[in-house]
């Protein structure tokens, strides 16, 4: 049975590797200009845009970890994955058309603008950091506890624990390599797409399967089973001591949010490359209307296991390796653990080409590319991914050696990059006389007061709570410094006609809709809807309807606005 997961999941890889072969043959896009590797051309469609920032996201760090922690506790990690949509909408309505018209390549390209040439080499090294120590170690880290379990790496090689992790990430992050350093972005972006359908699919699968194994055969009477055995479960409003605290932590939240999704460069450069600022708005919307779904597929599993597998001193962590291994056939177990595989190599990919265009752009070309041509610059930010590469690959097996569950580890350690940068993007754009000293001054106050926080003082406060107060006291102090000493004039935005700047006609539609879904999904999973002991009823039933009435009179009103503006 095993021979037939493995068969069936080398297929499914041979597919998707031969489509993209193929596809970037015929494109030739993967050529020697910088916007061929690092933006695909600026040619992705909007379909493309959104499927490769959605798989981008959604990566092996989710699956296990928000499972695991939905088994441990409840759904009030939903909020990273529910409030994106929300944030997304706003990302796509006022940030994008910015980024655009400044035909941008990397985002500390607005902070050269913006501020100068030294605090963007400062916010490339942070994102470069991040990248090394957290985002592709983390990646490769769930993707090896997830692929070691399902193909039982540890005793078809008599490995120990430790020494299947150690194989299973360099097996991964080699073949990962050879996608994002060879192909560019567009390789990245075109196999995102055939493994985001995978993927959807096959992560849908699995709560269906389990809900079928719960009824035994019969899926309503499992479905029945599942929303009644364990109602608490249900509840997304996190009280103090949950993954989510949801008064003021949600609100540091978004700000996390915000800065992945609107200033992260492995994510923005999917939109970036979009060939037209409405197919760029269309896919950062696609996303986040998926993005208001994906609890079903990364937290709803943990409760299931919850409910079948119950506490066997396991890490939580593993549970949803466990469940897949429970309730799939074998042939499907294949095929979803070649679409792990690929959510894996999405990210992984994803960031590894973000990063040779970080240091290839803002490092190497300003410093040594002085009469290099874009072949040349392209080469180094090459050698620079492969450098990336071998020291995430060392990095994220130690992993396992930390205290706290994946996904709330990785989360605290990005708050030493992600709300610095996103407060100075965010100053920079809501000022226009805060100075290049302000960011400098309020980068490296943040990070140390952060740092001091997290590794000396260690409140029980959460680390979002103390986001939100550190960004609120940052954006202070930078005002401040740009009342003593204001740049010389006013910063103004120029226009670069890179692309076709017109604006999605139906973008408010789509806006107020996402937003809809995310009061949806609070509401079904509250007190006001499963998380009751009555479960859903016509009380929640007036809650959905005076939120649709609320987002109506909002894309009305919007419309209105834009229309008369336009006029």
């Amino acid at each position: 049975m095993q021979y037939l997961t493995i068969i069936t999941f080398v297929l499914a890889i041979a597919v998707v590797g031969i489509y993209t072969y193929r596809k970037m043959k015929k494109g030739q896009s993967a050529s020697g200009s910088e916007d061929n590797y690092f933006l695909g051309g600026r040619s992705l469609t909007w379909g493309v845009v959104g499927m490769s920032l959605l798989l981008t996201n959604m990566n092996p760090t989710q699956f296990v970890g928000m499972s695991g922690q939905a088994f441990s506790q409840n759904m009030s990690n939903m909020a990273y994955e529910v409030t994106s949509g929300f944030v997304l909408v706003i990302v796509a309505l006022l940030l994008v058309p910015r980024y655009l018209k400044q035909g941008l390549t990397t985002i500390p390209q607005f902070l050269e603008y913006r501020y100068d040439k030294q605090t963007k080499s400062i916010v490339s090294i942070l994102f470069m950091i991040l990248f090394i120590i957290n985002i592709i170690p983390t990646t490769l880290y769930a993707g090896a506890i997830a692929l070691s379990q399902i193909f039982n790496v540890q005793q078809l090689f008599g490995l120990t624990f430790a020494q299947g992790i150690w194989l299973t990430v360099w097996v991964v992050g080699i073949i990962g390599f050879f996608y994002a350093i060879l192909g560019g972005l567009k390789a990245v972006a075109i196999s995102d797409t055939f493994n985001g359908i995978a993927l959807a699919i096959g992560g849908l699968l699995v709560p269906i399967f389990a809900l079928i194994h719960m009824g035994n055969g019969n899926f309503s009477v499992g479905l029945a089973q599942f929303l009644t055995a364990t109602p608490e479960k249900f509840n997304a409003i996190g009280a103090v001591g949950d993954a989510v605290p949801f008064n003021g932590a949600i609100i540091g939240l978004l700000l996390v949010n915000f800065y992945y999704w609107g200033t992260d460069q492995s994510i923005v450069q999917r939109a970036l490359a979009a060939k037209s600022l409405e197919h760029s708005q269309k896919g950062v919307m696609l996303c986040g209307l998926l993005k208001t779904f994906t609890p079903i597929l990364v937290i709803l599993p943990g409760i299931m296991a919850f409910q079948m597998i119950g506490n066997d001193g396991s890490p939580a962590d593993t549970m949803y390796a466990k469940l897949v291994l429970q309730v799939l056939p074998t042939w499907l177990i294949g095929l979803f653990s070649a679409a792990m595989f690929g959510s894996i190599l999405s990210v992984y990919n994803g960031v590894l080409n973000s990063a040779a265009t970080l240091f290839a752009i803002n490092v190497y070309k300003p410093r040594w590319g002085k009469g290099k041509n874009d072949k040349q610059i392209v080469a180094a930010g090459k050698k620079f991914g492969i450098l990336i590469a071998i020291i995430s690959m060392i990095i994220s097996p130690m992993i396992m050696y930390a205290p706290a569950g994946l996904f709330q580890f990785t989360q605290t350690l990005s708050g030493f990059f992600n709300v610095p940068i996103f407060t100075i993007i965010f100053m920079g754009y809501v000022t226009k006389r805060v100075p290049a000293v302000a960011a400098k001054i309020g980068l490296v106050f943040f990070i140390v007061v952060y740092g001091i926080l997290q590794l000396i003082i260690q409140p029980e406060m959460s680390f979002l709570y103390q986001l939100l107060i550190l960004f609120i006291i940052t954006c202070a102090i930078m005002l401040i410094i740009g009342r003593i000493k204001p740049r010389k004039e006013d910063f103004v935005l120029e226009t670069y006609n890179v692309v076709e700047l017109k604006e999605w006609s139906h973008r408010y539609e789509a806006a107020w809709f996402v937003t809809f879904l995310v009061f949806f999904w609070y509401i079904i999973f509250s007190p006001l809807g499963l998380a009751s002991t009555q479960g859903l009823g016509v009380h929640t039933l007036i809650y959905i309807g005076i939120s649709a009435v609320f987002c109506i009179i909002g894309c009305v009103i919007c419309k209105k606005k834009f229309y008369s503006k336009n006029a």
